[in-house]
């Protein structure tokens, strides 16, 4: 699979995977409302919220490139288009702008029989920001029930669902949701520091974090996996964003939480494994070579 539409791909995340994309040889088109700050590869303007332009936008694949072949297939999608956090629009805006984006792009993959549909999911579906509820165990893994505690997670957890009906519908299209967690490029290590005063203030998600080069790494393994559904997976950077040790962080904060295996001294409390099993991702960065 060489020819690639990425969806969101003028975000931070969506940024990080064309370029990583470009640079294993991919041919690649950028769909998205806003312009990318640098021109990487060919851009298409299109409203995902129009089932119409987003079986366009999966049919040029190619084609805006090279202009003697107008149309072609792409032959998979990594889809990150979407409002990407709770509280940046009012609620209903969030979920049904989510919801009917990712249905059309799910939608169309299927329709027009595209192999592979790469897609980010949430961390959110933990139930973050862990105020009403705590997690049930750590470190987290994909077992972990779903407790959504607002529209953008709920709007996650349901294209989780739409992705196992999808696939059931049409085998030939498999699905892989990445549970994405916060994600951060490697000039915002520096704001690291301010957070060492309090572990409170990073407690909201385990105090997990993940470099955005590690989040394109795991887009393109997933698309060059042979596994074969619709499945989901954690992706994470290797530590958390403290110097203190990971379990003393839970004895402060969660002290109630069950730890249910042995933990390394800064080690990640979302835990990566699925994603290694399913597409051998290992995260490759980390602030600490940084700072």
């Amino acid at each position: 699979m060489k020819r690639i539409v990425v969806t969101g791909g003028s975000g931070k995340a969506g940024r990080a995977v064309v370029r990583e994309l470009i640079e294993h040889e991919y041919s690649v088109v950028n769909v998205d409302l806003v312009p990318p700050p640098d021109t990487l590869c060919h851009f298409l303007k299109a409203d995902l919220n129009d089932m119409g332009q987003a079986i366009d936008a999966l049919r040029r694949a190619a084609g805006t490139v090279e202009r003697r072949r107008p149309f072609e297939l792409a032959d998979a999608v990594v889809h990150l288009a979407g409002i990407p956090a709770p509280g940046l629009a009012p609620d209903v805006t969030t979920f049904q702008n989510n919801l009917m984006t990712t249905y059309n792009v799910f939608s169309a993959a299927t329709m027009l029989g595209l192999k592979r549909v790469v897609w980010a999911s949430s961390e959110t579906l933990f139930g973050l920001p862990f105020t009403r509820e705590m997690p049930v165990f750590a470190p987290l893994t994909e077992e972990h029930p779903m407790l959504p505690e607002n529209s953008y997670a709920f709007a996650k957890g349901l294209a989780e669902e739409m992705a196992r009906q999808m696939h059931r519908w049409n085998p030939d299209t498999s699905f892989m949701g990445l549970r994405i967690s916060n994600i951060i490029d490697p000039l915002e290590y520096a704001m690291f520091a301010d957070w060492q005063k309090d572990p409170n203030i990073r407690k909201w998600n385990l105090w997990s974090y993940v470099d955005s080069r590690d989040v394109a790494q795991a887009c393109r393994l997933a698309l060059e996996a042979t596994h074969v559904g619709a499945d989901h997976c954690i992706i994470a950077a290797a530590d958390t964003v403290m110097r203190r040790p990971s379990r003393e962080l839970m004895a402060e904060c969660f002290p109630r939480v069950p730890i249910t295996r042995a933990v390394g001294e800064f080690e990640s409390l979302q835990s990566t494994d699925e994603a290694q099993r399913l597409f051998w991702y290992v995260p490759r960065h980390s602030w600490r070579a940084n700072c």
